[in-house]
């Protein structure tokens, strides 16, 4: 018995074995035609997916040399080509809505997306920001995370709300969206009074918000200490939404460094709750994220490539007692003390969620008009000494001329508190304070240090230095928290023997408790009036 062949369409396609002249009936209802290539041939899937993409879709490769599509007619949002809700998923449901139903083969997606990669690449890298970024002309602007693309620029005459944003930025899924923002002027006491912190902590807290949107220099960590009962997750949630929503405000603490990467690449704000010691890695990848980091990891779908993850992050911590905090953390710090909730102040999850929700608007617009009157001043501001966070000081310094605060002094002393408590949580950092106090004037090598120094009880702690280099390597790093202390550390010297070793010298500086009570001053500018939507600041100075 002879078999016929089927006539229906395998993929779309007529069966080899049919003759070109059929007429596909799936095909003759196209709203986009196939043209052939020359020799009838109807063009692959890739082909169509690739010219889909590039009728609506440009392409770029981002700074840190990730691919990224951005719509024609859209908002200016960068699209992972790979990956969830990214451009392939977009591509395939488009070619299934176009072509009938036909469904992309993993394959043609594969090596469409391979061709779209390259021409990402052939361009010169772009920027792409997360949250918050700079336009050409400076304005700092920041994505509400809409759909709708929208976003806030502001500059040092007011603040407006844009529907098209003119900085591309990226989206992770750890993104949420923002309320747009409301003038009013009572924003910030509406703020303060969801908030468990006296007048001083909260002025500093705002000033810390304020900055956090400045996306070029340093921010401290801020961190929210205090015993049980104190509100202290729930501030912090509060306070990280209002700058960077996310479904998930509040993380643990890292397992590693790549764990803590894959976080801080997808936020810009970040809150590690309930912290209760800090291992050294974590502290240093801290002072790093607070000041820039860069991470460097194998290119995925690759055996030889690698990308760098670079990024400035704002970070927050609550913690009941963190333990000894190493000296550059603690130098990183900006420590908000909370105050016990009495019972007959306590408000369920329920209400205290109803009450920011109600007044995030007005919150924004306040700190919005706050950042608009900083960048208005800040040009102007110097400080007579700069302290480790030169950068966020002078933001401090210039909300001070706004407001008629003194979050700048405020800062200073609470951050001399910080150092002096880590050093003492440190045993080898507090032996030596205290061999500095007896002696005035020590000099000699690590070794000899290490024998000078009694290990306080009867077991040696367990961070104190086992040989000479090590305690040479403690004592670096100690260095800020004995300054701040008034102890200087000398490392520069060799030894007059022949062996030349290099010698340690520690003493008191001269005048320490003159130094400690005049902390860095702004000069002095006429107070600024704070200014609204779309207003004017008044000429400078």
């Amino acid at each position: 018995m002879t078999k016929t062949r089927s006539d229906r369409p395998v993929n779309g396609h007529a069966h080899p074995g049919k003759s070109r002249a059929v007429v596909d009936p799936a095909r003759s209802t196209d709203r986009r035609p196939d043209h052939g290539d020359g020799d009838g041939k109807k063009p692959s899937a890739a082909s169509r997916l690739v010219a889909l993409a590039r009728e609506g879709y440009r392409f770029v490769m981002s700074t840190d040399g990730r691919p990224y599509a951005v719509a024609l007619d859209g908002p200016n949002l960068a699209l992972p080509l790979r990956g969830k809700a990214g451009l392939r998923q977009r591509l395939a449901r488009l070619y299934a809505d176009i072509y009938h139903g036909e469904i992309a083969s993993q394959s043609a997606l594969a090596d469409a997306m391979t061709v779209l990669e390259g021409i990402a690449d052939s361009g010169d890298p772009v920027p792409v920001s997360l949250r918050v970024g700079t336009d050409p002309a400076g304005a700092i602007v920041v994505d509400l995370g809409t759909a709708d693309g929208r976003a806030v620029t502001v500059t040092a005459t007011g603040w407006k709300v844009v529907d098209r944003s003119p900085v591309l930025f990226r989206r992770s899924g750890a993104m949420g969206p923002m309320p747009t923002p409301a003038v009013d002027g009572d924003g910030l006491a509406k703020l303060h009074a969801l908030m468990n912190m006296d007048e001083t902590t909260f002025r500093q807290l705002a000033a810390w918000l304020v900055a956090a949107w400045i996306p070029h220099i340093p921010h401290p960590v801020l961190t929210f200490k205090g015993e049980q009962g104190t509100g202290k997750s729930k501030t912090a949630e509060m306070v990280v939404n209002l700058i960077d929503p996310s479904p998930a405000s509040k993380r643990s603490q890292p397992r590693d460094v790549k764990a803590w990467a894959a976080q801080a690449f997808n936020s810009w704000a970040l809150c590690l709750d309930n912290v209760s010691t800090i291992p050294p890695w974590l502290s240093d990848t801290l002072c790093k994220a607070v000041t820039g980091d860069g991470i460097v990891d194998r290119a995925l779908y690759t055996d030889d490539d690698v990308v760098v993850l670079t990024f400035r992050r704002v970070l927050a911590m609550t913690t009941i007692d963190a333990g000894a905090l190493a000296g550059d953390l603690a130098e990183r710090l900006l420590m908000l003390d909370l105050q016990l909730i009495g019972e007959d102040r306590r408000r369920t999850e329920e209400e205290l969620n109803a009450a920011f929700e109600a007044v995030r608007p007005a919150v924004l617009g306040a700190l919005f008009d706050l950042l608009a009157c900083v960048l208005a001043v800040l040009p102007t501001v110097r400080l007579d000494t700069m302290p480790r966070m030169a950068d966020f000081a002078r933001v401090l310094a210039a909300v001070d001329q706004v407001m008629d605060w003194h979050t700048l002094d405020d800062y200073l002393s609470t951050s001399a508190n910080v150092a002096t408590d880590a050093l003492e949580g440190d045993p080898f950092g507090a032996a030596i304070a205290a061999l500095v106090d007896q002696v005035g004037t020590w000099q000699g090598t690590a070794a000899q240090l290490l024998e000078a120094l009694p290990v306080p009880g009867l077991v040696r702690p367990p961070n104190w230095p086992k040989d000479a280099t090590r305690a040479g390597g403690r004592v670096k790093r100690l260095a800020p928290l004995l300054r701040s202390i008034g102890i200087t550390v000398d490392d520069t010297q060799r030894s007059p023997d022949r062996h030349r070793h290099k010698l340690l010298i520690l003493s008191r500086a001269p005048d320490t408790e003159e130094a400690a009570s005049a902390p860095a001053q702004a000069s002095l500018w006429p107070k600024v009036a704070p200014i609204g939507h779309g207003r004017t600041p008044p000429d400078q100075p």
